[in-house]
């Protein structure tokens, strides 16, 4: 069978192909996606997550003094718990009514890529959102203001305790000798290793601790909410990649917007991300053509990202490249889910508990905890990071289990075939379906083959 852009889109850039939508007829399709990816009315919100945090302090206080519990204080702990399910049903209910995917795959691109953790259930409602205020406003936009949104974020400050830095010349840390209050160079780090330059790309240490001291003032808290506060600014300019920022007294946080601005538009940002990009969506090793195709457009269009997005679905490395990915466990549970023709609706109609056994579980068993990474490079792109004899196991076993749990009849396997690979599918796959035993093993053998493990 034959294919052509329509199929290698929807599986390489979306979330595979589905009985129940067509794949995008061309790059304008495609494009489309990624403006539909802002907030929705199911938006969370820094307001709305202080106020389960200081509901929920107040019920902790309460256990420690040994007083009565407050009840909202109780609903507060009990949501706190539930909302990351509740989070990962909601991006895969979105990812699952996405008509191609992309829009979706550059969230979840983007929201890896400024990577944040909740360390503990009192800020699981502002991981939440992080992706609705930093990412999904900015993922169709400039990257500068995606750059300042994300590191400036409550969430950031707090995942990479900015809010414990002062500035050792500050006047509360003079006022304070005995606190002993310095720097806290995480964010400045990160935002120039990981969110911007990239490792290597000429910057040193002395940049990294002027950066951290142009940030600090930045400040946050849920009860008196983010702020920026002269007291705990390190006085005077700093110098960071030859270019002085602050210095006067109302400079704050536009002097900050400066040094993301110009850092955001170096031709090292350009490149580091620009390959990023490339090796999430195309090969681990992409083409050094693909790349600097990219990189060029981002220096050209000052990170104007929907004119990057343009230059990696049009490139020929697209088809050239096909199953050279491996399927990340959310990128292949939703693809699954796609296959079997299952709506956001069914999924949103499922108790949590039952929810847990679709995804939230077996992500874990496939290496991905959701919301969980290890560290503040988020997860890792190499196949060998995901394809190991316990990980497999957890996708044959979800391959197995999951489409039997959701839908009363499975479809005919060899109608499966021709849905969920659109003629891509290989020769043994296509010679093996056919003479499956039954409807549930030749899906599963669909689903938990290496045709369906890779984009």
């Amino acid at each position: 069978m034959s294919f052509g852009f329509p199929e290698l889109a929807a599986i390489r850039l979306g979330f595979g192909l589905s009985p129940l939508m067509p794949p995008p007829a061309d790059v304008e399709a495609v494009l489309a996606g990624p403006a539909s990816a802002g907030p929705g009315p199911e938006a969370m919100t820094t307001e709305k997550a202080s106020a389960f945090a200081t509901r929920f302090r107040e019920l902790r206080l309460a256990r420690r003094e040994e007083r009565p519990e407050p009840p909202e204080g109780q609903e507060a702990e009990r949501r706190l718990g539930e909302l990351p399910v509740e989070g990962l049903r909601l991006r895969v209910i979105r990812a699952l009514d996405d008509p191609i995917g992309f829009g979706e795959r550059l969230v979840q691109f983007w929201a890896d890529h400024f990577t944040v953790r909740a360390a503990d259930k009192m800020n699981n409602a502002l991981a939440l959102a992080f992706v609705d205020e930093a990412i999904r406003p900015h993922v169709n936009g400039r990257f500068e203001d995606m750059f300042l949104a994300a590191d400036t974020h409550p969430m950031m400050l707090v995942y990479l305790d900015q809010i414990s830095s002062r500035g050792p010349g500050s006047p509360v840390a003079r006022r304070r000798p005995d606190r002993h209050f310095g720097l806290n160079e995480n964010l400045a780090r990160e935002a120039l290793e990981l969110h911007s330059l990239g490792v290597g790309a000429g910057y040193d240490q002395k940049d990294v601790r002027e950066l951290a001291k142009l940030l600090t003032g930045l400040s946050f808290s849920h009860q008196a909410g983010f702020a920026f506060r002269p007291l705990w600014a390190e006085p005077g300019a700093e110098t960071v990649l030859g270019r002085a920022y602050g210095g006067g007294r109302r400079d704050g946080l536009d002097a900050i917007r400066d040094a993301f601005r110009d850092i955001a538009r170096r031709p090292e940002t350009a490149r580091h991300l620009s390959r990023k990009l490339a090796v999430h969506f195309v090969s681990d090793d992409p083409s050094e053509d693909l790349v600097e195709a990219m990189a060029a457009t981002w220096r050209d269009t000052g990170g104007d990202l929907p004119q990057v997005y343009r230059v990696l679905a049009s490139h020929p490395d697209l088809a050239s490249g096909l199953r050279q990915k491996v399927r990340q466990p959310f990128d292949f549970c939703v693809a699954g889910l796609r296959a079997l023709g299952i709506r956001g609706e069914g999924i949103a109609r499922l108790e949590l508990s039952a929810f847990r056994r679709i995804a939230w579980g077996p992500l874990e068993a496939m290496g991905q905890p959701w919301g969980r990474p290890k560290g503040p490079d988020g997860w890792p792109e190499a196949a060998d990071a995901w394809i190991a004899a316990q990980t497999l196991a957890a996708r044959i076993n979800w391959s197995l289990r999951i489409p039997r749990l959701l839908l009363d009849e499975l479809p005919d396997p060899r109608e499966m075939l021709v849905s969920a690979f659109g003629g891509t599918q290989s020769a043994e796959l296509a010679w093996a379906v056919p003479k499956a035993e039954s409807a549930a093993e030749g899906v599963a053998l669909i689903l938990a083959s290496g045709d369906f493990n890779r984009r």
